[in-house]
């Protein structure tokens, strides 16, 4: 959800979707029930919201039409349940155009909030509440890694405000900084501040400015602009390989991350094509009882001069989402290998990117040869069998790593994301008669270790 600055209406709603990653919770409905005069006037009510605040004024009037009609001919005199209600209201309102941001909450306590402070600033103590809750969520960062080939991994779920998370941004980009490629997971973030996006985006150019997107405004007819900054807290990097995770849960405000770097060719989005919702939200009193998330602008892109909203931002490669990290880590080693002046860097990210290639076509090897690889190597090697798949450990060492095969007698330790274990591979030796002879340890500088099987 791409919400505003943190204004007395908005910050509920950073409390609702973002914090929650849009799976609201409602207020609970026990011994409440609503009368036909109580739901009269909340249609009224809203009908009156959307007329004067909703994006499209044409909508608005057919939005209201609807809902007075359905009024008239008792699609509503089933309902007393308040939750039920406004999943009803939800759902009649999104037959027009299908817009996924317009949501009807019963919310009493955060409604008489609004209420309340109704153009006024937000109370200091709501403020520290939500803002504390961002710095528990971490503010959406949820993993910063460094991958196998010296590629940078950023896992984050919300573009929380920059005066509240721009040390942990910092912190993060700092991180990934030495990288040879970056990867940003977007595949569940859901959207959140529009400075929020404008900082990271900043990171990802030079110093001088590039417009990323404008916000349109119905009320006032007005209209926001959005460059990337000069100047950010650490390195700019302006060169690096980018590439995006998405699925279609990615929504809103992460859409617009996606379609801003996509359209300014500065990132390769790899995934599904994402939720499609392009309006500026804001969070609103339709009573004492129910809150409307009404849009009341949407983002204009400066390069289409339009935006994903009810399409989407199509990947330029298409795979599930679940396989969408596999696939960019293929395409940022074969970047990395093509552009790479130092023979150490290429040799590395050769190495990873045909273990990650053997995986994507490993072959289906047999219970029976599989267990014949079984036993101990030398010293102190062993090779277990369990149910199906193999396990290295060495030594007295309990812990048993997971073997998985590029080849028919070539594995790699399955968990690739582990720097130290993505520099080994196991090679089983058999000798004249077929029999599995010994284990050679094949090393990513070039050196082996052979131990024959006892």
């Amino acid at each position: 959800m791409k919400i505003k600055q943190l204004t007395a209406k908005a910050i509920i709603f950073i409390a609702l979707f973002l914090i929650i990653g849009i799976v609201y919770t409602q207020t609970k409905t026990d011994n409440i029930k609503l009368n036909a005069k109580t739901k009269a006037g909340t249609i009224q009510a809203l009908s009156t919201l959307l007329q004067q605040d909703y994006l499209f004024p044409d909508v608005a009037v057919k939005m209201s039409a609807l809902l007075q009609a359905e009024l008239k001919k008792g699609a509503y005199d089933s309902i007393d349940d308040p939750i039920k209600f406004a999943e009803k209201l939800t759902s009649d309102l999104r037959t027009i155009n299908d817009d996924k941001h317009l949501i009807v909450i019963f919310a009493p306590d955060d409604a008489k909030q609004l209420l309340k402070n109704k153009g006024k600033e937000i109370p200091a103590a709501k403020k520290k509440e939500i803002q504390r809750a961002m710095q528990q969520d971490n503010y959406g960062f949820k993993k910063v890694q460094i991958l196998p080939g010296n590629i940078g991994y950023i896992d984050f779920r919300m573009f929380a405000p920059p005066e509240d998370s721009k040390d942990t941004v910092a912190s993060a980009m700092r991180f990934v900084s030495n990288s040879d490629a970056l990867i940003f997971d977007l595949r569940q973030n859901h959207g959140g501040a529009p400075t929020g996006i404008q900082l990271i985006c900043s990171y990802l150019f030079g110093d001088k400015p590039v417009h990323l997107n404008d916000l349109y405004y119905r009320a006032g007819n007005k209209t926001q602009s959005f460059w990337t900054l000069k100047t950010v807290d650490g390195e700019k990097m302006p060169n690096i390989p980018v590439y995006l995770l998405t699925s279609q849960g990615t929504f809103s405000g992460a859409e617009e991350f996606a379609y801003n770097l996509k359209n300014l060719k500065r990132a390769i989005i790899v995934g599904e094509t994402t939720g499609g919702g392009a309006h500026i939200v804001d969070g609103m009193a339709i009573n004492n009882l129910f809150i409307v998330a009404m849009p009341d602008g949407q983002a204009i892109n400066p390069i289409t001069k339009t935006n994903w909203e009810g399409t989407g931002v199509t990947p330029d490669v298409a795979v599930s989402a679940d396989k969408a990290l596999k696939t960019a880590q293929l395409l940022a080693l074969q970047k990395i290998v093509q552009q790479a002046t130092n023979k150490d860097q290429k040799k590395m990210a050769q190495w990873v990117l045909d273990s990650l290639q053997g995986l994507k076509d490993a072959p289906v090897i047999t219970p029976a040869v599989l267990q014949s690889f079984a036993g101990t190597y030398g010293d102190n090697r062993h090779i277990l069998y369990d149910n199906g798949a193999l396990f290295y450990q060495r030594g007295e060492f309990p812990m048993k790593i997971a073997l998985s095969p590029i080849s028919e007698d070539t594995f790699i330790f399955s968990d690739m994301s582990d720097i130290q274990f993505s520099r080994v591979r196991l090679q089983f030796d058999k000798n004249t008669n077929g029999q599995v002879a010994g284990l050679t340890e094949l090393y990513e500088d070039g050196h082996s270790e052979y131990s024959a099987k006892n």
